[in-house]
Parts: structure tokens; C-alpha cells; sequence
């Protein structure tokens, strides 16, 4: 699988999956959507994509506080450092609920 908006120097840097879940219920019960989470990794390599690293750390953890999710904090240091090629996750409109994030 390829496509025409990714180019070398996109496939240079890292893919990142960005897995969370927004509460403990969540994390230890919908294991379902975890899952479809973790395939996004085969995504980004049917893409291409090489080096291709999971962040995680914030499941169960609520989008309220974003100081307080460090896997969201490492994955926007990465962006903002130029480091990224493609970020993939699921529900995306609710990464951040405020324009601080």
C-alpha cells in the first residue's frame, strides 16, 4: 500500500501509534478497541514506514489534563522536534480538549 502524499523524507522519520483510552474501565474492558489500536503498527508499515514506535503510556488516563498524559506530551516534543513522519491513532478529534495542548 502506498500513497502519493507520502514522500522519502516522511518515511525517513518514525511512525507513531498513539494508543489511549480515556478511563480505567475502558483500558481493562474494551479490550476490543485496544486491539484495533495496536493494528495501526501494520498500518504505517503497509505504508512504508520502517521504524514505527507505540506510544501508550496514557491509557486510562482522561484528555482533561493533558500535562498530566506523558505518552501525549512525548508524542507532541517528537512533532515539534521534526522527528515525526506519521502519526496514527483512533479518536483523534479528543487527543487534546483545549487549544493549550
Amino acid at each position: 500500500m502506498t500513497s502519493e502524499k507520502i514522500k522519502a523524507h516522511h518515511l525517513s522519520r518514525i511512525a507513531y501509534v498513539y494508543i489511549r483510552q480515556s478511563t480505567t474501565y475502558q483500558a481493562q474492558h474494551n479490550l476490543e478497541s485496544q486491539s484495533r489500536q495496536y493494528q495501526l503498527v501494520d498500518k504505517a508499515k503497509a505504508l512504508g514506514f520502517t521504524q514505527v514506535e507505540i506510544i501508550d503510556k496514557d491509557l486510562g488516563l482522561s484528555g482533561s489534563q493533558g500535562s498530566e498524559r506523558s505518552g501525549f506530551q512525548r508524542l507532541v516534543a517528537e512533532v515539534s522536534m521534526d522527528r515525526v513522519g506519521l502519526v496514527l491513532g483512533l479518536e483523534v478529534s479528543r487527543l487534546a480538549r483545549n487549544n493549550q495542548d
